[in-house]
C-alpha cells in the first residue's frame, strides 16, 4: 500500500438527481473549490440555482473525458450516477491518484480495483449514504453495545433486523412516491432476496412476496426483505457464538402498499427486460414526482440477544435495557420528513456521504477500499456528527 494522496481540496461531484442535497452545500462551506457535473452546463447552473448554491460551486457537462482531463492527484470525485457509472469513474481516480466516494452498494468491480486502488494512495468510500450508511452506523453501534453487555464468547441468539423506506409524508393511493430511478426500484425486486428467518437461511425469489406487517413506532407499516443480507452478519461484526434466529435487512412501504401495487407485481411475474423498462417510463408518467410533493424516509434498525440459559448465572436477570442483564435489546429510528427546501431523501443521502467526503479531505480515511462503517468507533463518532448538523435519531434505551 502506497503513502495515502494529499487532498487537493477540489470535490467532483457528478450527477444532480433526487438525491443531491444539502450535502453539497455542506461541502461548498468546507472546501473552496467544488465542481458540479451534470447533462449539461446548463443543468448543472439550473441544479446550483436550485440549492441556492450559485456562486459556490463551478457548473460543467458532464462526461467522462471532460471529468477526466480536469482530474488531479488528490481531488475528490463524488458519484451520484447510477450503480453501473460507477466503475469507469473509480478506474479515472485511480488512474488520476484521485479519491472516491459513493453511496453505493460494494460491487465485484469495486472489488477487483481496491487493490490498485491502495497502491495508488486512493481513498474509496462507499455504502456512506442512508441505505446503506446510516443503516450500517446504527447496526455496527447497537452490535458494539450488546457485545459489551452479553459478551463475545457467550452462547446466545439473536433477532437483527434493519427495513429502510422512502415514502410519501401524505399517503396516496399508489402508497409510494418515486425518491429513485423508477427502474431502479422496479429491478431491486426483481433480484431474489436472503436472510435469515426461524434460525436458517430463506431466499425469496419474488422479494415482495415475502412482505409482512410491521410496526415502527406505534405505526403500521409493510416491510420485504432486499438483497442479500446475509454477508452483513460478519460486516457487522456479530460474534461466532452468537446464533442468528433473525438477521434481515429489508425495505419498509407504507401500509397498504402491497394491495396497492399488485398490478405492478403482475407485470414483474411476467415481463422481459425490454417490458419492465417500458414500465418503468410509465409509472414515472403516471406518478412524478414535483416540488409539492413531501417525501417522508422511515429507518428502523433494531437488536435483540437473549444469552443461553447455561450461560445465566443466578444474579442475570433477563429482561431489556442498557445491559444490565443477560438479554439485551436496542433499538435506532430515524423518522424524517422533507420540507420546502430539499427532500427527506437528499438529505439523508447526501449529509453522510459530504461527511465522508469530509474524512477524505481531513486525511482521516486510509487509503483502500472503505465502507462509511467500518468500525463501531468510527460509526459513533459519524452518528454524533450527523446529529450535530440537525440529523437526528431516536435510541431506546435513550443516550
Amino acid at each position: 500500500m502506497s503513502d495515502r494522496v494529499p487532498a487537493s481540496g477540489t470535490v467532483h461531484w457528478v450527477g444532480a438527481g433526487l438525491s443531491t442535497g444539502s450535502g453539497l452545500a455542506a461541502l461548498c462551506a468546507h472546501t473552496d473549490r467544488v465542481r458540479l457535473w451534470h447533462r449539461t452546463a446548463t443543468r448543472a447552473a439550473e441544479a446550483l440555482h436550485r440549492l441556492g448554491l450559485t456562486g459556490r460551486a463551478e457548473p460543467r457537462a458532464y462526461t467522462l473525458d471532460a471529468l477526466t482531463a480536469e482530474l488531479a492527484p488528490g481531488d475528490v470525485v463524488v458519484s451520484m450516477l447510477p450503480a453501473s457509472g460507477h466503475t469507469a469513474l473509480l478506474s479515472a481516480c485511480v488512474a488520476r491518484r484521485a479519491h472516491f466516494a459513493c453511496s453505493s452498494y460494494v460491487s465485484d468491480e469495486f472489488l477487483e480495483l481496491a487493490p490498485a486502488a491502495a497502491d495508488a494512495g486512493t481513498v474509496v468510500l462507499t455504502e456512506a449514504g442512508l441505505d446503506p450508511g446510516i443503516d450500517h452506523l446504527f447496526a455496527h453501534r447497537l452490535v458494539a453495545r450488546a457485545r459489551e453487555a452479553i459478551g463475545d464468547d457467550t452462547a446466545a441468539s439473536y433477532r437483527l433486523t434493519s427495513y429502510c423506506g422512502g415514502v410519501p409524508a401524505v399517503p396516496d393511493a399508489f402508497r409510494y412516491r418515486f425518491s429513485w430511478a423508477p427502474l431502479g426500484v422496479l429491478n431491486a425486486l426483481r433480484a431474489p432476496a436472503r436472510y435469515v428467518e426461524g434460525g436458517r437461511e430463506i431466499v425469496a425469489a419474488r422479494p415482495w412476496e415475502a412482505t409482512r406487517a410491521l410496526m415502527v413506532g406505534g405505526e403500521s407499516f409493510e416491510a420485504y426483505p432486499n438483497r442479500d443480507s446475509v454477508p452483513f452478519i460478519a460486516q457487522y461484526a456479530l460474534p461466532p457464538s452468537w446464533r442468528p434466529q433473525t438477521f434481515v435487512r429489508g425495505t419498509l412501504r407504507l401500509d397498504g402498499w402491497l394491495r396497492a401495487w399488485e398490478p405492478v407485481f403482475e407485470e414483474l411475474r411476467a415481463g422481459d427486460d425490454t417490458r419492465i423498462a417500458a414500465l418503468a417510463r410509465e409509472l414515472a408518467a403516471a406518478h412524478p414526482t414535483t416540488d409539492a410533493d413531501r417525501d417522508r424516509v422511515v429507518l428502523a434498525v433494531s437488536l435483540e440477544v437473549h444469552a443461553d440459559a447455561a450461560g445465566v448465572g443466578p444474579g442475570d436477570a433477563i429482561g431489556g435495557g442498557a445491559g444490565t442483564s443477560r438479554s439485551w435489546y436496542g433499538s435506532h429510528l430515524l423518522d424524517l420528513e422533507g420540507d420546502e427546501t430539499e427532500s427527506a431523501m437528499a438529505r439523508c443521502v447526501s449529509r453522510p456521504l459530504a461527511l465522508g467526503v469530509r474524512h477524505i479531505l481531513d486525511g482521516s480515511l486510509p487509503p483502500g477500499l472503505n465502507r462509511a462503517a467500518g468500525t463501531a468507533a468510527r460509526s459513533e463518532a459519524w452518528l454524533r456528527e450527523l446529529a450535530d448538523e440537525g440529523l437526528e435519531f431516536t435510541s431506546w434505551p435513550g443516550e
